[in-house]
């Protein structure tokens, strides 16, 4: 090739305007599971529970919180909620359990309804925030359900057309439901067992845990996880709320390479998508299965009677991004469509940058961290189309390193390189300017990480 031609391909590179595939698990920095996306304004709030690095089994002890505008791009929120110390948002609570949570909006309040162990048995309680992002507190000092029922967790709430709130739950038995009080913390009515006939649809559909309720075009649904193990995602229509409910088969079949399961499904900006999980991250380093789950999600699509076309297993490419991100405003460093080696905290951030006398606390950040050598993040179709020269970015280093600023592909052009070594010594934020070369277009993102040691927090990035 000669060089005006090489020339033109560089253009081309640089100039491109696309938008590429998204990537399944959504969540890379922590293991996650039981999704339960809400859709408000114009974000999707996703409420996760939260596998430990260290699990073998199910070891969870706190909800978390994650947010996207673009359905590709997610915001690592940190945690919201827990059963065990320094977040303890339920008292009553054993300490050592936080399974499949969901949280509704209803008359400018969040509820976030979480099951976990009281006395030894599995409990309902509910906590209520101002704000999606929480804090979210327990109103009642109790669990809001508790009857001494192994099957009592796995709690999903739908809010009626005509203001009627409904609660649905229950694992590796039948699925109960009661109705709720207009306060969304007290029950309205006796518990019931949900009726579901199964006549006619295969074994694969049975329920077995983890309901997820909902209506579309005056048809209420009611998803599960199904047939333990491993579990697909089967389904339910109905009249009514309450039932009685027709199994219509599954909106995905199980399938060996994960044994559990978890549907969340929302509607957002004109699109259906369910939310589950599957063990990708996990068997990435790990042939012994262990509960470190990771979610995945895929647009879902109704059939003109109201059925749901059934997907194959949770595709590696995911969906499509919605609108483009702006690079121009501030980002959050933990905002990602994908990232390998790199981990997010949460820590105070203070009244100075002073390592010796920093005053008084301010609030916590939630950066990027746990950063080495060839670690990556990336960021889905950025929208360039004013140019740059330059990008600001807030870091604390202890050693320093570099910021590889790459277009596409963790291997991509580089565009600038940020020289961390310049924040100074200590692990005191920094705000550091790196020259870029101009961009034009949609991009894919890329931070590439290079140095020796543990090399740095990132906790936001500007271009200019």
């Amino acid at each position: 090739m000669n060089t005006t031609l090489k020339g033109f391909a560089c253009l081309l590179a640089l100039f491109s305007c696309f938008y590429s595939n998204a990537h399944n698990p959504i969540i890379q920095t922590k293991h996650t599971a039981d999704p339960a996306p809400l859709a408000y304004n114009d974000t999707v709030f996703l409420y996760t529970s939260h596998d430990e690095d260290n699990a073998e089994r199910f070891v969870m002890q706190n909800w978390m919180l994650y947010t996207s505008t673009d359905m590709v791009n997610w915001t690592d929120r940190g945690i919201i909620a827990g059963v065990s110390e320094p977040y303890k948002t339920f008292k009553w609570a054993d300490g050592h359990s936080a399974w499949a949570p969901q949280c509704v909006a209803r008359n400018g309040k969040f509820y976030l309804y979480c099951p976990t162990i009281y006395q030894g048995k599995m409990a309902i309680g509910v906590a209520v925030s101002n704000s999606p992002y929480g804090p979210f507190v327990d109103e009642l000092g109790k669990p809001l359900i508790y009857r001494s029922n192994p099957g009592d967790y796995d709690p999903t709430v739908f809010v009626d057309d005509d203001g009627q709130a409904y609660i649905y739950w229950g694992g590796n038995g039948p699925c109960y439901y009661a109705k709720l009080k207009e306060d969304m913390i007290s029950l309205a009515g006796d518990i019931q067992v949900a009726s579901i006939d199964f006549t006619g649809t295969p074994p694969e559909a049975s329920y077995t845990e983890g309901p997820w309720l909902w209506k579309k075009n005056k048809h209420y649904y009611l998803a599960w996880a199904s047939r333990c193990c491993p579990e697909g995602i089967g389904y339910a229509m109905s009249d009514s709320p309450t039932g009685p409910w027709r199994c219509k088969g599954t909106i995905m079949d199980p399938d060996q390479r994960s044994s559990g399961n978890h549907p969340g499904i929302v509607d957002f900006k004109g699109n259906s998508y369910v939310f589950g999980f599957n063990y990708a991250i996990t068997k990435q380093t790990l042939a012994k299965h262990y509960e470190r789950r990771s979610i995945c999600v895929e647009k879902m699509t109704y059939n003109a009677d109201g059925t749901i076309q059934k997907l194959p297993w949770w595709s590696t490419t995911g969906v499509k991004q919605i609108g483009a991100l702006d690079p121009y405003k501030q980002n959050e460093a933990e905002t990602m469509a994908y990232s390998e080696g790199v981990k997010t905290d949460k820590l105070p951030v203070w009244e100075r940058d002073d390592i010796w006398n920093r005053g008084k606390k301010l609030g916590d950040i939630m950066f990027v961290t746990s950063i080495h050598n060839g670690d990556y993040i990336e960021v889905q179709g950025v929208d360039f189309s004013k140019g740059c020269s330059s990008v600001d970015l807030r870091v604390a280093s202890l050693y320093g390193g570099k910021i590889e600023i790459r277009l596409d592909k963790k291997d991509g052009p580089v565009v600038g390189i940020a020289d961390v070594a310049t924040s100074g010594e200590g692990d005191v934020w920094k705000t550091i300017t790196a020259k870029v070369k101009s961009i034009k277009g949609v991009h894919d993102l890329y931070f590439v990480f290079k140095g020796e040691k543990d090399l740095l927090n990132f906790d936001w990035w500007q271009f200019k």
